[in-house]
């Protein structure tokens, strides 16, 4: 069941983060809104209220340990639990290797990689205490296949994958019943295109997602299907994309 629980999700000022809020909210559940555009975060959560649904929203950089911290707080002192984290955020400013972009790779690597380490550690503590919990994390169709342009964005991608699975495999063996998914979505309309600053690498993606992607809201649509299933069930990974993309 969706009503009632209380979920948060990372990089929910746009995108899919902000298509999977609304329809949660739609279902019942009491989303809790972390981004770094606080305004965004504003204007969401008070669309979300102004249709009857229950938001909470604080302003969030998934790199900082103490800021994870800070909404996992804010989400059991405003509906007193936590069901669900999304760790959603993520960048995308591909670029071939030779063109050396380092400073993107590193700020992939940090949001990527470290955030969703800094969303599951500042989560973990209360779902072992609870015997309960769900986590979901947005990898990449790049998290199952490699992409020339997409080595560093590729391998952050992979990371999750790996990551996502023995937590789920932890989470069975020592008993704390906390369920994983693992989305990989392949073309979606969201912002990580405005993120590429190698020339021919921003216009071959939009070529790309012109020709082929969809909107955000079909993510949003499998992230309710898994938060759904019963309690004793996971969904433990789901591939989506444009029907008529080869991936």
């Amino acid at each position: 069941m969706i009503k009632d629980k209380v979920v948060i999700i990372t990089g929910a000022s746009a995108g899919i983060g902000e298509a999977t809020a609304k329809l949660l909210a739609r279902n019942g559940a009491k989303v809790v809104l972390g981004a770094r555009r606080a305004e965004k975060l504003k204007q969401l959560a008070d669309e979300i209220d102004q249709q009857g649904g229950q938001a909470a929203y604080r302003e969030l950089d998934v790199t900082r340990p103490a800021e994870n911290d800070d909404i996992v707080r804010l989400a059991k002192e405003r509906f007193g639990r936590v069901d669900a984290i999304f760790l959603n955020a993520g960048v995308m400013p591909n670029s071939p290797l030779s063109a050396l972009k380092t400073d993107d790779w590193r700020r992939t690597v940090d949001v990527n990689i470290n955030g969703v380490l800094n969303g599951v550690a500042a989560v973990l503590p209360t779902f072992i205490e609870q015997r309960s919990g769900h986590v979901l994390a947005t990898s990449s169709v790049a998290g199952l296949k490699a992409y020339p342009g997409g080595a560093v964005y590729g391998g952050t991608k992979w990371f999750v994958r790996d990551f996502m699975e023995i937590l789920r495999m932890e989470s069975a063996l020592e008993g704390t019943n906390i369920r994983t998914t693992t989305i990989y979505p392949a073309a979606i309309d969201t912002e990580l295109l405005g993120m590429i600053s190698h020339h021919d690498t921003a216009d071959a993606m939009q070529k790309l997602y012109d020709r082929y992607a969809i909107s955000p809201d079909r993510i949003a649509q499998v992230v309710a299907l898994a938060i759904d299933q019963p309690e004793d069930t996971t969904i433990n990974e789901l591939t989506v994309g444009p029907a008529n993309q080869p991936w």
